[in-house]
């Protein structure tokens, strides 16, 4: 099964309790298949109970992105939390290996690659 990191390149941080994460298509003829499959109901069911609060999305269709706001996620933000990553630094790392249905027309490529 295909995952984001296929199609996309991530970044995260925080800010105070919130996790910011981006995804940019590496190609961007995949944008409107990535505003489609990624929403924000579907981050937060695979973030879990990491994510405590809203998941907001953000739309940057000039730069084929989609940005997220992961809001209760860092256990009070970096001066105070105890969790492990309370700076956010990994969680692009792991919204990345959310399993998708790759666009069609990218089946065929991946379906090659990995024969």
């Amino acid at each position: 099964m295909p995952r984001l990191l296929d199609f996309c390149f991530g970044r995260s941080g925080d800010k105070g309790d919130a996790v910011n994460v981006g995804l940019i298509c590496r190609d961007p003829a995949h944008y409107d298949w990535l505003r489609e499959t990624v929403t924000a109901e579907r981050v937060k069911v695979h973030f879990g109970p990491r994510v405590e609060g809203e998941v907001e999305r953000f739309e940057l269709e000039n730069l084929s992105a989609l940005n997220f706001m992961l809001h209760g996620a860092l256990g009070g933000g970096g001066t105070v939390s105890l969790k492990l990553d309370a700076q956010g630094k990994t969680y692009a790392a792991h919204l990345l290996r959310m399993d998708v249905e790759a666009p069609e027309a990218s089946s065929a490529r991946l379906d090659a690659e990995a024969a």
